[in-house]
């Protein structure tokens, strides 16, 4: 798997269909974590998440192998996008709204992340910080919310959300902009209302 680390993702995929699995093998786990935390971000659900992954890849894999990759460079976008479909897809199925988890670190917005090497007291704060967030994000318009993960942690760009969402990218790029004034507006109201 080493051997295939300077690899692109292109030179990857163009090995995979050639007939090397490993090449496959090595794309999925450089992208994994990503595309994973991605699905788990919009489901709320470990178990679940898993599930869409392994059809998120099935897709992929059917996807490649009938010629249809054709984002050249931006592998994990098109593969976010599959991702988001996937969900997408399962919430219709169940007739509810995905939901994100994402925060303020050194004043950027980001996902907030459980890591494994903090300390149990910074993980609890990390939970109910998490949990506080998420009911300010519930505040948002389901669109605003669906645009900020995928243009913050999909790595999407503006016009590649207009594609999965079906938007135009002045409208992609309005629901991110008021997404995150919106998400201002709320966090000032509630450190307001816990000052008094």
């Amino acid at each position: 798997m080493n051997r295939y680390c300077d690899f692109t993702d292109e030179e990857l995929i163009r090995l995979y269909l050639s007939g090397d699995n490993a090449a496959f093998s090595r794309l999925v786990h450089r992208h994994k974590d990503k595309i994973f935390t991605t699905i788990v971000l919009l489901v709320k659900d470990r178990n679940l998440a898993e599930d869409i992954f392994q059809e998120t890849f099935i897709k992929i894999v059917n996807a490649l192998k009938k010629g249809h990759y054709t984002d050249n460079r931006r592998f994990l976008a098109w593969a976010a996008r599959i991702a988001h479909n996937c969900c997408i897809n399962h919430f219709r199925k169940q007739h509810v709204s995905p939901a994100i988890v994402l925060g303020y670190k050194d004043g950027v917005l980001s996902v907030i992340d459980d890591q494994t090497e903090q300390s149990e007291e910074q993980r609890l704060i990390a939970r109910e910080w998490a949990h506080e967030l998420q009911g300010m994000l519930d505040k948002l318009p389901e669109s605003q919310r669906e645009a900020l993960i995928l243009r913050y942690y999909a790595d999407m760009s503006y016009k590649e959300i207009a594609q999965v969402v079906n938007i135009g990218i002045n409208t992609a790029l309005g629901r991110v902009r008021y997404a995150i004034m919106n998400l201002r507006r709320i966090m000032e109201r509630e450190q307001e209302n816990a000052i008094i």
